[in-house]
């Protein structure tokens, strides 16, 4: 492990092994640049491969976590847990990556100058991508394959609770990229728990380092977002919200409803603020919160929310401005659209927010006043997804405003440069 120990955390010289992984990556970027789009795309599907094969050994290693992580509560666990459907699913990811089209090389404006020069802008690679998370194992795949795709080397800093499943799944990547004699460090893991190696990444790694996307809880991106030294692409939470609009129809929202909160609690795209208008909450409200009420969900509201159902709590202020990521929800009525749309933009994170309403004129105001990086109408705010949006997958989401915002996939993960073609113009 070139200096770290892992039973005592991985003590070492923390800071000179990150800067070899960090030399190697960008050697490795180096060589993808110039590797065939069919040669990327065949390490994937071997890597897909392997993930199959050694599913039993996955699963394994997910057990271990699982075993070590006694403390973990019930929305952390389920995101690290794997189970079959999930190492399927984490191998499909990875052909659909493949399949998509390489993102690298295209040309996405072209013109003349009068001076006869020839100017093209032709999207690149950004560089080396290090992606440090929380929990979630199948990160490990998502962030390596979508990287590889777009022309990127990443350095994976995964979390000290998921660390075998980890491991397990980057094995996989290992193999493919090995199996089509692409370097084995254009998908690096840290090799250690110790924090120190987060510091390193902070710092980009002597230069080495381009972008950093963090995943996880408020306290890692907070950390990375004040004291990263290079670019981030991340959100701090995903403070959900689903407006119940005057003339929403009652069964999509109690379907929407259901679905964006408890198909699964522990996602950023869950919900987690129900606002209804009021001309329609002597009739919708009870029906709406008895839905999630009697599925196990608790529900801290205002004072109309708690007379629609006596197992309705009163909510505090800090109700609207958290993010449960559990089966927790708060509801609240407003006046109108426009105390809707204020309320989200008191309280929400510009993550993802959702309409429920027929009024196509409504659906359009909501959509246009409310600045978040994903905005829906009539749909569950679980299809804020990278993979849901046909990305193959995403490495985070960004709900900053340069760049990248939304599902960060491939085509966030090229910037672009110039290319200026002449025949001996010289500038006066």
């Amino acid at each position: 492990m070139d200096g770290l120990r892992e039973q005592d955390g991985g003590a070492g010289d923390v800071p000179a092994v990150m800067r070899g992984i960090g030399r190697a990556a960008r050697l490795a970027q180096r060589a993808l640049a110039n590797a065939p789009a069919e040669t990327i795309d065949r390490a994937l599907v071997e890597a897909a491969d392997a993930v199959r094969r050694s599913t039993a050994a996955i699963l394994d290693a997910n057990a271990r976590d699982l075993a070590e992580a006694r403390d973990l509560g019930p929305a952390a666990r389920d995101r690290l847990t794997l189970d079959a459907d999930r190492v399927r699913a984490v191998a499909r990811s990875l052909e659909d990556i493949a399949e998509l089209p390489c993102p690298v090389g295209r040309i996405l404006a072209s013109f003349d100058r009068p001076n006869g020069l020839t100017i093209e802008r032709v999207s690149t690679p950004l560089g080396v991508v290090g992606v440090i998370y929380e929990s979630r194992p199948n990160v490990t795949a998502d962030a390596g394959a979508l990287c590889l795709k777009s022309g990127n080397a990443s350095i994976l800093r995964g979390g000290s609770d998921s660390v075998h499943s980890t491991r397990a799944l980057h094995a996989c990547l290992v193999r493919g990229l090995d199996a089509v004699g692409l370097p084995v460090a254009a998908i690096s893991l840290v090799p250690t728990r110790h924090r120190d190696a987060v510091g390193e990444m902070l710092a980009g790694l002597d230069g080495n380092l381009d972008v950093l996307v963090p995943r996880g809880g408020k306290a890692l991106v907070a950390r990375v977002q004040a004291e990263a030294r290079v670019p981030v692409f991340a959100h701090l939470e995903g403070l959900v919200h689903l407006y119940v609009d005057a003339a929403a129809d009652a069964d999509k929202a109690e379907a929407i409803l259901v679905n964006s909160k408890l198909r699964r609690t522990g996602v950023c795209g869950a919900v987690e603020t129900l606002l209804v208008h009021e001309k329609r909450a002597e009739a919708l409200l009870p029906r709406l919160l008895g839905a999630l009420l009697d599925r196990g969900c608790a529900v801290r509201g205002d004072a109309a929310a708690c007379r629609a159902d006596p197992r309705v709590t009163p909510a505090s202020d800090e109700d609207w401005r958290t993010e449960y990521l559990d089966a927790v929800i708060s509801a609240r009525v407003v006046a109108d659209l426009d105390a809707a749309v204020d309320h989200i933009e008191s309280y929400g994170s510009h993550h993802t927010d959702c309409i429920v309403t027929e009024d196509l004129q409504a659906a359009a105001t909501f959509m246009a006043e409310v600045d978040s990086a994903i905005v829906m109408h009539n749909a569950s705010t679980q299809f804020a997804d990278g993979g849901e949006f046909g990305f193959g997958g995403e490495i985070g989401i960004a709900t900053g405003r340069m760049h990248a915002r939304g599902p960060v996939g491939l085509e966030q993960l090229c910037s672009f440069k110039y290319r200026v073609r002449g025949d001996g113009q010289t500038r006066p």
